[in-house]
């Protein structure tokens, strides 16, 4: 008689039906199988050809069969069928999952980050064709390392001599990379930077000079002539801005020079120096 339903797929290499026997001994109980069911429903259990109750005749324990009652003697008297046991996997190809496989709502339906990501939560980037995972902290936008200096007390100028000024107190600094009154790009932070100084200088007519130094060469100045004031009773503010290209390790300072004469001051109350990365 032909089957009704869907019978048992016992012709691929997914499936098939496991079975063992035993001798009883009209003593033993325990008896050890080769594979442990999940249930005493998983297999069924013929003892001199009569099926067991699998809710009163047996119990299951890991590869433990135990009877509630010893069989009786009899080679090969006892056996046990498993039912259809998975018994091998197949691996989607690449190429066969493609968009169309997927669920509309595979984003959407995830749960929502509900704050700024953590710089080691991880994304998909497509890199040429490639799917790799990337650290958040490669990608976002930050305007790191930033950095302002002051200080402490006046610093004095020297006539037609350019003079590294030394900035001794920070107001901030995000990646400890300013020391020893400069300024050096951290590893991995390689990109363009805005530097902005503002000098307060004591009243003294004359003309300025102001310089930022990378590597120890002067890359961006900037001159002002205040010799046409009317007279020295005033203080002078200048501002040197500039946007530099910089590579990991590379270093700046900043240098002044003046011709009105040594003992004027570059004055601490107003004096600073910041930088950052543009993001």
């Amino acid at each position: 008689m032909a089957y009704l339903g869907t019978p048992i797929d016992t012709t691929n290499q997914f499936q098939s039906l496991q079975g063992k026997r035993f001798s009883g001994d009209a003593s033993t109980t325990a008896f050890t199988l080769d594979i442990a069911p999940s249930s005493v429903f998983d297999i069924e259990v013929f003892v001199e050809n009569v099926r067991q109750d699998p809710n009163s005749a047996y119990g299951i324990s890991g590869t433990t069969l135990t009877f509630t009652g010893a069989p009786p003697s009899g080679t090969n008297n006892i056996y046990v069928v498993h039912q259809a046991k998975a018994v091998g996997t197949i691996d989607v190809p690449a190429s066969g999952v493609v968009p169309a496989s997927l669920a509309s709502n595979i984003i959407s339906g995830q749960t929502e980050l509900a704050s700024a990501p953590d710089d080691t939560d991880e994304l998909l980037v497509s890199d040429a064709g490639t799917i790799k995972r990337v650290d958040v902290s490669l990608i976002k936008s930050t305007n790191t390392p930033n950095f302002e200096v002051r200080l402490s007390s006046n610093f004095g100028l020297t006539n037609d001599t350019f003079v590294k000024v030394t900035w001794d107190s920070e107001t901030f600094d995000s990646d400890s990379a300013f020391a020893s009154n400069k300024f050096t790009v951290p590893s991995g932070k390689a990109g363009k930077y805005l530097f902005m100084a503002h000098y307060k200088i004591g009243n003294s007519l004359g003309y300025y000079t102001f310089k930022y130094y990378k590597n120890g060469s002067a890359v961006s100045g900037m001159n002002r002539n205040i010799y046409n004031y009317a007279n020295s009773d005033n203080d002078f503010s200048f501002h040197h801005n500039a946007i530099l290209d910089l590579s990991a390790s590379d270093y700046i300072e900043t240098y002044v020079q003046t011709t009105s004469g040594s003992g004027n001051n570059v004055y601490s109350n107003q004096s600073y120096w910041q930088g950052f990365k543009l993001a």
